[in-house]
């Protein structure tokens, strides 16, 4: 496989971050709908908190595991690590379908020997991060690109997905994103900081932030007979 020059490398994330990547992620809310339904978003400032906390629990663990694959600690341990750090047996379930989807996506777009062995390991798929971590390694990217894509998906599947629940301006919901791009800085530096640690110290030491809320709004919304999305 050639060595990617940065022009590449730059495309190849532009692609992975690209909202048509056919990684499933658009049907999925983050918890958005549990949220909306129980009251606590209700406008472009309720959802601008529920994204900030989104951002440094959740969004911070799942970007440091990304990160980390992308540096090529071992995705069993890593996935190990991720069930571990997902109370939630239905945030469980999506994980894997959603590392599944993408799984498909990734070895489509950037055939990789790590990718079929890690295919060939989790049948049923892996947790998303740790699949997102190795598509952005195979796609010649970085950890901090890595960690960029996974917090950008952490907020941006909420922002989006608040949209649609309750006919938000779509203008607001974007300036929600810009105005968190400082913290979502933040985040990949601390994110990329634990997975070069993790490289040497195990993945014991990634963040496992905890986020009791999203835990149990997905437990509830899972049982919903009607809903919009699938999470």
């Amino acid at each position: 496989m050639p060595t990617p020059t940065p022009s590449t490398t730059r495309a190849a994330l532009l692609v992975l971050a690209d909202g048509r990547f056919p990684a499933g992620g658009h049907a999925h809310s983050g918890g958005a709908e549990a949220a909306v339904r129980a009251g606590r978003i209700t406008g472009a400032a309720e959802l601008e908190e529920f994204c900030r906390g989104r951002l440094h629990t959740a969004g911070l663990v799942a970007a440091s595991l990304a990160a980390a694959a992308a540096l090529g600690v071992g995705p069993a341990p890593l996935d190990a690590a991720a069930d571990a750090r997902t109370p939630s047996p239905a945030l469980r379930r999506v994980a894997r379908r959603l590392g599944r989807q993408l799984m498909r996506a990734a070895r489509a777009t950037w055939p990789s020997a790590e990718l079929d062995a890690l295919a060939d390991r989790f049948p049923k798929g892996a947790h998303q991060p740790v699949v997102l971590g190795l598509t952005a390694r195979a796609a010649g990217l970085g950890a901090e690109d890595a960690a960029y894509c996974s917090v950008y998906e952490s907020v941006g599947g909420p922002a989006s997905a608040t949209v649609r629940l309750l006919s938000l301006d779509p203008f607001d919901a974007t300036g929600v994103l810009a105005r968190l791009a400082p913290e979502m800085d933040l985040v990949v530096g601390r994110a990329v900081e634990a997975a070069w640690r993790a490289v040497d110290e195990g993945v014991d030491v990634l963040p496992a932030v905890s986020a009791p809320l999203l835990e149990i709004g997905a437990e509830a919304h899972g049982g919903w007979a009607v809903r919009l999305f699938a999470s």
